[in-house]
């Protein structure tokens, strides 16, 4: 397909993780360049926006007030917008004798509809990569203390429900991970072109995604792992509890019952 952007030999991508979905049912597509992923045109000048369901645009070579009117549209389209979005940037060189990332600059020969959705695929990873990080490394300090004061004291003293809340969220990050962005997949876009596979490679060389995914995994699943033995504590020191309260009640209507004999006898 045929893009005003070829004609650069520089342009900036630049992508913004605005929320966590976008529906992007409502778009026709009579408007758009692609639908896998969604790609439309931005601006006058031929920029283009890529669009994500997992909340994800990624712009290439539009202007900063094209870009604020663009993602104005988009905010009745997302989920739970973020005030303060992530945002990664690359540049893109063309007219090279090569394809590939160096320093983190992609240098290709000409610039192509196929090659920006590749390279808008691991954008937006990056910056879901980015967030959940941020996010496991709070859930990290958090539940560490905890994790702490069992192993010195033996004792649990957050309620259940506020671990348990803790492993759903970790649940919640592993299925947006997993079911919406597809971090560990490729791009369909590889599918029918092939060729690309090298430039997807270095992508992901540059932004280390099967590392970092790997890493963020080990992450949740100890985080996960954590919480569950924290509220199962929990659970058997109220449960221990509740038995006492039986006992005592046992003791007492025995008392009551042993009161009430002797009364009897004695009268």
């Amino acid at each position: 397909m045929e893009l005003q952007l070829q004609k650069r030999q520089a342009l900036t991508a630049r992508a913004l993780l605005l929320g966590d979905r976008l529906d992007l049912k409502l778009f026709k597509i009579a408007d758009c360049l692609a639908t896998t992923p969604l790609t439309l045109l931005a601006d006058a000048e031929g920029g283009i926006a890529v669009l994500f369901r997992y909340g994800v645009a990624v712009f290439f070579g539009v202007s900063s007030l094209c870009e604020a009117h663009f993602v104005e549209t988009l905010t009745p389209l997302l989920t739970n917008p973020y005030a303060a979005p992530e945002i990664e940037e690359m540049k893109i060189i063309s007219g090279k004798n090569t394809m590939g990332v160096q320093s983190g600059v992609v240098f290709l020969e000409d610039i192509s509809l196929e090659i920006l959705q590749v390279i808008a695929d691991a954008l937006s990873k990056n910056l879901v990569l980015t967030l959940y990080e941020k996010k496991v490394a709070g859930e990290f300090d958090k539940i560490e203390p905890l994790a702490q004061k069992l192993a010195m004291h033996g004792k649990v003293s957050a309620g259940s429900r506020n671990l348990l809340s803790k492993i759903g969220a970790m649940l919640l990050i592993e299925h947006r991970m997993v079911g919406r962005a597809e971090i560990g997949d490729k791009p369909e876009t590889l599918w029918n072109n092939p060729h690309l596979e090298s430039l997807y490679a270095s992508l992901k060389d540059e932004f280390e995604l099967k590392e970092r995914q790997s890493a963020l995994d080990r992450k949740l699943g100890l985080i996960s792992d954590t919480a569950q033995t924290l509220a199962d504590v929990w659970d058997n020191k109220q449960l221990h509890k509740l038995e006492w309260y039986v006992i005592g009640l046992i003791v007492f209507e025995i008392f009551i019952s042993l009161f009430g004999l002797g009364d009897q006898y004695l009268h």
